[in-house]
């Protein structure tokens, strides 16, 4: 027991980070990381395990590239406007306004930085939320 004695005990209680709210912004933001690495290498391509059937019927496990649409674009007079999808949608800030303007294309990776940053502290939550509460069908 000179050991034990020697360690301080505590009552063990485990984070929840099960709840909605905590795996919405896991998903976003590896939705984000994703962005950032496009931004960084315009070449950027994940992959993915694909199962496929040869022509014997035999399945083997296939690893393919990964589809995946950059969130920013450039408009007519320079700026770019950069968007935050969850889902196949992009989440409206405002209403009607579903883009955030910056001055050029180098300022998209410090902007994807500053959003991952909100969602972790849950700033998303309630746009996620109103988000997925306007895309439920209505039950009849």
């Amino acid at each position: 027991m000179k050991v034990l004695s020697t360690l301080k005990f505590v009552a063990y209680t485990p984070a929840n980070n099960n709840t909605v709210e905590a795996t919405r912004r896991r998903k976003l933001v590896a939705k984000i990381e994703e962005q950032l690495a496009l931004a960084a290498n315009p070449d950027y391509q994940p992959t993915k395990i694909k199962r496929v059937k040869d022509a014997e019927g035999n399945v083997e496990k296939v690893e393919v590239a990964k589809r995946i649409k950059r969130w920013w674009s450039a408009t007519a007079d320079g700026k770019v406007n950069l968007t935050v999808r969850y889902g196949s949608k992009p989440i409206e800030f405002a209403k009607g306004k579903n883009a955030i303007e910056l001055d050029n294309e180098e300022q998209v990776a410090a902007t994807l930085l500053k959003v991952k940053e909100a969602v972790n502290e849950g700033e998303f939550d309630a746009l996620i939320e109103a988000q997925l509460s306007a895309n439920k069908k209505p039950v009849k």
